[in-house]
């Protein structure tokens, strides 16, 4: 019989005494037998296009024998979900697969956590499906220690087809035309950034700014290289004054939106466009929207390509019914089908290369071929807001600025500042 429990969280790392704690409670585990596999999920995939997205794999671990427990958590992008699994590792009822991404992964394996499950990769052949970017990302010293659902872009420009065609506007292609065509439907009673007020949402416009304004350079050096140069310099100051005008863009009741309430204005015409990952995609699918007639996506001006991996990590485990139940889960994850229908509801591209996008609207062909371009012309960068680039702290004291000064009058000078002080004492 295989037992997994299986948690999805987004957001940072817990802290080195959680992760303690979540190992040896996960290890006290006794074997259990059960009537077959089941798994308890933990997630924050609550809106239509995730629910949906969810909802695959768990039709696909029922099909192969499975009992699939949901636990959704929604809003923060993943925050309450950390907040529910600090608790459940606090009562010593730890996972034993556990969505994380990035950096996370890392400092899970530092901790001794997780488990090897390069067996599986090597039987499925996961080397050769999956870009070296995006495997490096499940390695820790070389052995397999994640399995990857998908590939989220996040510098996306979502937009109401209608509200532009109908004032005569298509979708920017520099900020400075996002700033015109903002102003001008604004005049005429329009909002023009869709936006909730959450952190990692002022975070996710920051950051596609950032790539925008500075370039593929810029952006590796100053949010994954941390470098002090390109932290304080007049770039910098340009993002921040570009966020001050973004500001001016959303309306007065921003404050703690969810996205997709903020996508939802988008799709009903009351806003015009939204900054925002390729979930957000799922959103007009599954309300029935069609790309290119009832809403426009693009990416955001500029060069480069800023993804997000989800991803699972396996916990080590005793007894050989939950270990098998990870190697299952693995293989399902990976295997080609999951990736093509999870990703079709999701709005991400498959990790795997060889995955057929016949089915796959204008969007994703779009996004695919921006990835492999990116690929090789090395702007394909890892998004510092969703987990990739930097570990949990960092990332914190970057976002904390960027929400202060979005949430104030703080001054953009003032802004790079705190910035530089806010990384360095987050090392």
């Amino acid at each position: 019989m295989i037992m997994i429990k299986i948690i999805f969280i987004g957001g940072n790392m817990l802290n080195k005494k959680l992760g303690i704690v979540a190992i040896a409670s996960t290890l006290s585990f006794s074997s259990v037998s059960y009537a077959g596999p089941s798994a308890e999920v933990l997630h924050w995939w609550t809106s239509g296009g995730e629910a949906k997205s969810v909802a695959v794999l768990q039709k696909e671990f029922s099909q192969n024998g499975g009992k699939w427990t949901d636990m959704p958590v929604a809003g923060g992008g993943g925050d309450a979900a950390m907040t529910a699994l600090k608790a459940r590792v606090l009562s010593g009822n730890a996972p034993a697969a556990v969505q994380l991404k990035g950096p996370s992964i890392q400092e899970w394996y530092e901790e001794g956590a997780l488990a090897d499950i390069s067996s599986v990769a090597k039987q499925n052949n996961w080397s050769k499906v999956l870009p070296g970017s995006i495997a490096n990302h499940m390695k820790c010293e070389g052995k397999w220690c994640a399995a990857p659902v998908n590939v989220h872009r996040i510098d996306w420009i979502w937009a109401n087809a209608s509200v532009l065609s109908s004032n005569g506007f298509g979708m920017p292609r520099t900020w400075e035309e996002f700033n015109a065509t903002a102003k001008a439907l604004q005049k005429k009673g329009i909002i023009p950034l869709a936006h909730g007020g959450q952190a990692w949402q002022d975070a996710t416009v920051f950051e596609a700014v950032a790539l925008g304004i500075g370039g593929a350079n810029f952006f590796h050096d100053a949010f994954v290289k941390l470098d002090k140069n390109a932290l304080q310099s007049d770039t910098m100051i340009k993002v921040f004054d570009q966020m001050r005008t973004m500001r001016g863009f959303v309306d007065k009741n921003f404050s703690g939106r969810d996205w997709n309430l903020a996508t939802a204005m988008v799709m009903n015409g009351e806003a015009a466009f939204q900054i925002m990952g390729d979930w957000a995609k799922g959103e007009f699918l599954a309300a029935g929207k069609v790309p290119g007639k009832d809403f426009l996506c693009a990416s955001t001006p500029g060069e480069g390509f800023l993804y997000n991996v989800d991803s699972f990590a396996m916990f080590k485990v005793k007894g050989s019914d939950r270990q098998d139940g990870q190697k299952l889960l693995a293989k399902l994850i990976v295997g080609k089908n999951f990736q093509k229908v999870f990703n079709l509801n999701k709005g991400s591209i498959p990790a795997r290369t060889d995955v057929s996008l016949n089915e796959f609207d204008q969007c994703a062909h779009i996004s695919a071929a921006d990835m492999g371009a990116s690929s090789v012309g090395g702007t394909l960068l890892p998004s510092y807001a969703h987990g990739m680039a930097l570990r949990g702290a960092q990332a914190g004291a970057i976002t904390d600025v960027v929400t202060a000064h979005f949430n104030s009058n703080m001054s953009s000078k003032e802004a790079v500042s705190k910035l530089v002080k806010a990384i360095e004492n987050s090392k």
